[in-house]
């Protein structure tokens, strides 16, 4: 446990330099409040990593104990879920926890059919890659993370995914998606 925490703290001093200010107190709470009733795992016991690429990003949702079997299932469902609603125009979800005004999100619902979401188990949680050619999407999709790491200021990071704690897969594999033509 303490070689997590140890590891968890660092990789906030690594990446505190491109850290996005957190959103209010008052605002925080009341994400993790509406995130509740939409997130089926338990924010505390994980780590959201918005990782920004030149084709979108790749968001990673990971147990802080890689050997918490129910919140690696919880994970997995979720974004399993959330992924296919995105590629089914439906982000009602985030609407819930975020807003309807949430920082790339009304673009990213009007154009879904040009933007990819690929769901990608990990050892310890799930991934969903975002990518697209068009510019203003990918623009799009840096805004929304930089809207997830603000409301999420809590329980998430920013970054390279190869400054995850999960080393347990390669990251030098993923190349980036492309919509198909």
């Amino acid at each position: 446990m303490r070689k997590i925490n140890f590891i968890m703290g660092m990789l906030l001093v690594a990446t505190s330099a491109k850290a996005q200010p957190p959103a209010s107190s008052g605002r925080l709470d009341a994400v993790v409040e509406r995130g509740r009733q939409v997130m089926p795992f338990n924010l505390e016991k994980t780590l959201h990593v918005f990782d920004k690429t030149a084709y979108g990003g790749i968001q990673q949702v990971i147990a802080n104990n890689a050997g918490d079997a129910e919140q690696i299932a919880l994970i997995r469902r979720h974004l399993q879920e959330i992924s296919q609603g995105f590629k089914n125009g439906d982000f009602s979800r985030q609407r819930r926890i975020h807003g309807a005004d949430m920082p790339g999100l009304a673009e990213l619902a009007a154009d879904y059919a040009n933007v990819r979401f690929d769901y990608r188990e990990l050892p310890n949680g799930a991934a969903i890659e975002y990518s697209a050619e068009d510019s203003s999407l990918v623009d799009a999709i840096h805004r929304y993370f930089n809207a997830q790491l603000s409301d999420h200021a809590r329980h998430a990071v920013g970054g390279k995914p190869e400054q995850c704690l999960h080393k347990m897969h390669r990251h030098g594999t993923m190349q980036p998606s492309l919509p198909k033509e």
